[in-house]
């Protein structure tokens, strides 16, 4: 059996240690927004946050995640969080909407470290995630603007 502290909530599951975080959150404890894409780390669709850090939960063992801080989309919260939420909706970033959840978390743990990113920073931090829609733009003009309302919320 492991513990896991997820959306500040101590949870046990009972699975092997090699599981995949991903499927323990889906197929274990029914958190289904974090999204199955490819399942070798390289969508961004599974992104959650690990301790802070924007981490693929596809190939993120229950071993490596018990005991740590996880963050889910059904859980994001803070000023970071709301921020980037907020900013999607105004900007409509998402178009067919299976990749934001990843999208999100991924922007929510930028902000958190930078909360004032240059493009450079958005695309560093950002590659890796996936929008087979194609709304990049989109997604860049909704983290500056959340970057924005972050720094007018000071």
């Amino acid at each position: 059996m492991s513990t896991l502290q997820l959306n500040g909530t101590s949870v046990n599951v009972e699975a092997s240690p090699d599981t995949p975080l991903l499927w323990i959150l889906r197929d274990h404890l029914g958190m289904t927004g974090t999204k199955f894409g490819c399942g070798i780390s390289l969508c961004g669709a599974c992104t959650v946050h690990i301790d802070g850090a924007a981490t693929r939960s596809c190939v993120t063992p229950l071993s490596a995640a018990a005991g740590k801080k996880i963050v889910t989309i059904e859980g994001l919260s803070g000023p970071a969080g709301k921020a980037v939420q907020a900013a999607w909706d105004r900007h409509q970033v998402p178009q067919c909407g299976y990749c934001q959840s990843g999208q999100v978390m991924a922007a929510a743990a930028l902000l958190a470290q930078n909360p004032n990113p240059s493009d450079a920073d958005i695309d560093q931090a950002m590659q890796g995630n996936l929008c087979r829609c194609g709304t990049y733009h989109r997604i860049r003009r909704a983290i500056h603007d959340a970057a924005q309302q972050l720094g007018a919320a000071k």
